[in-house]
């Protein structure tokens, strides 16, 4: 059964290291947020100036002065600190960044990835994901594997306005997480109840299946 937005960002969480400075994108990434380890020291990064994101605010503790990049409400952790975006961009083109984990429209086997824009539609802008992608070493989307017609977001070369060329290293869909070199996507894990023949049948770039694939687990 494909993963929820909430499993994928669990499944995602599982990534992160004591001590990392993590940058959540806009969309599904954020959701990150909620399911840091307990015990785990994990700073949050946001363009618009915020180190130490917390979880999302209940109704008692909402402050509307108080977003993330997406224009989101959010919290601050104990020893969170402001500062202007161009300190904020600063750390990103600066490679201090331990992870960062981005939404996408499309990636292909290069590991080129296509988020910012889809001709004729409204945008409200590019974000800071080029920086991103520029200065970030470690990455992962996070994403769909099929659009809503079916077809694979998974591609040989993308279709889409590339965000950046040859910068991604990880894909985490709700049927499959993959780690993209050597000109392909190489299957690591399963969603749970996921069949390895749908992912093939869903993946429109080259995929590498070694014999066993094991089931995610949160």
């Amino acid at each position: 059964m494909a993963l929820t937005r909430e499993q994928l960002a669990q499944r995602v969480a599982k990534e992160l290291q004591d001590g990392f400075y993590v940058n959540l994108g806009i969309g599904i990434p954020t959701l990150v947020a909620n399911y840091i380890p307990q015990g785990m020291q994990v700073m949050l990064q946001s363009e618009n100036g915020l180190l130490g994101m917390g979880e999302f605010p209940s109704e008692e503790n909402i402050d509307a002065d108080l977003i993330n990049a997406g224009k989101q409400t959010v919290t601050a952790v104990a020893g969170a600190s402001f500062f202007s975006s161009a300190e904020s961009f600063a750390m990103i083109r600066g490679g201090h960044v331990d992870l960062t984990v981005l939404g996408a429209f499309e990636v292909d086997v290069n590991g080129s990835i296509a988020s910012w824009m889809i001709p004729g539609k409204l945008i409200k802008g590019m974000g800071g994901a080029m920086d991103l992608v520029a200065g970030a070493d470690n990455i992962i989307v996070t994403m769909m594997h099929a659009d809503k017609h079916g077809n694979s977001k998974l591609l040989s070369q993308c279709e889409l306005p590339l965000t950046g060329y040859g910068c991604i290293k990880r894909v985490m869909t709700d049927l499959a997480f993959m780690e993209i070199k050597d000109g392909a996507f190489h299957l690591l894990e399963r969603a749970p109840g996921v069949s390895v023949e749908e992912i093939v049948t869903k993946t429109a770039g080259k995929l590498v299946v070694p014999a066993h694939v094991p089931e995610m687990t949160f």
